[in-house]
């Protein structure tokens, strides 16, 4: 379980009843996908309360139901939750699990006509705390240009694996070592606009970092941590029309960054693999 759920407000909180209405329709929603929550309007509302710098203030997320009843849901992590060994289970039990998304490049160009390609999601752990590595593109790039992604690109005809290409890419524009990396597994493909069948590649890292970034396509490199990226609060559906198509797309904005687009399904489907 990766989130403590408990009845009350956000100062005092006591053991959910499981069996109660309140519950199974929160856990309904928690499982739905982004874009038929509307269902649930009428029936509950949803709030975020910001934690405090007071120890034991933790931040937590309040679910008011028509029955005038609440319950909070404490984003604190459990004394099983989200760490190395957690990380590596995930990945070594057998699950199948469908992605939030796969994309819309199959709108735009034939299956055939998709370029392979990877990305690596580099996972980083420090004292415990896990955080995922991105990169801001550089501005004068033809693709993606000023784009928050990860670290990857296409596939050279001598790779073997996308795990290879993930690698190689990362070196190249990171500086990322591929010693430095444990490959934990691989997250459905995702189909860009841009041509390219990219296979997601997830990694954790070792620290130290000692990077070194192509200052030709890296503008930036940051760290996300993984529970901002696993707290459904944080994801946004949006739409736009695109080539006289409208398209949809998830977002999740973080600080003074806007992560959207492929990157961000991605990132879905990370969330859906890790909590599914």
């Amino acid at each position: 379980m990766i989130f403590d759920f408990r009845f009350g407000d956000r100062e005092n909180f006591y053991p959910v009843n499981e069996q109660s209405r309140e519950f199974r329709c929160l856990k309904r929603y928690e499982s739905t996908r982004l874009a038929d929550r509307k269902h649930f309007n009428g029936k509950m509302s949803v709030s975020v309360i910001p934690g405090r710098e007071r120890r034991g203030k933790q931040p937590a997320r309040r679910y008011c139901f028509d029955s005038g009843r609440r319950i909070a849901m404490k984003l604190e992590q459990t004394v099983q939750g989200f760490g190395e060994e957690w990380l590596r289970n995930r990945f070594a039990q057998p699950r199948a699990v469908a992605p939030v998304t796969t994309g819309d490049g199959h709108l735009f160009r034939e299956a055939e006509a998709l370029r392979p390609a990877a990305v690596l999601v580099p996972v980083i752990s420090r004292g415990g705390d896990l955080s995922v590595l991105f990169t801001r593109r550089t501005d004068h790039l033809h693709d993606h240009a000023g784009q928050i992604s990860f670290p990857g690109g296409r596939a050279e005809p001598h790779e073997e694996s996308a795990a290879q290409t993930a690698l190689r890419e990362t070196e190249e524009e990171i500086g990322l070592a591929a010693d430095r990396v444990e490959i934990l597994g691989s997250l459905s493909e995702y189909l860009t606009v841009t041509g390219y069948r990219v296979t997601p590649v997830v990694g954790l890292v070792r620290t130290p970092l000692e990077l070194r970034p192509d200052d030709f396509e890296v503008a930036e490199i940051f760290e996300v941590p993984l529970a901002f990226l696993l707290d459904p609060s944080n994801h946004q559906r949006n739409s736009v029309v695109h080539l006289g198509r409208q398209r949809h797309y998830y977002a999740l904005p973080y600080e003074h960054y806007y992560i959207w687009g492929a990157t961000a399904g991605m990132v879905m489907n990370f969330y859906s693999f890790l909590t599914g």
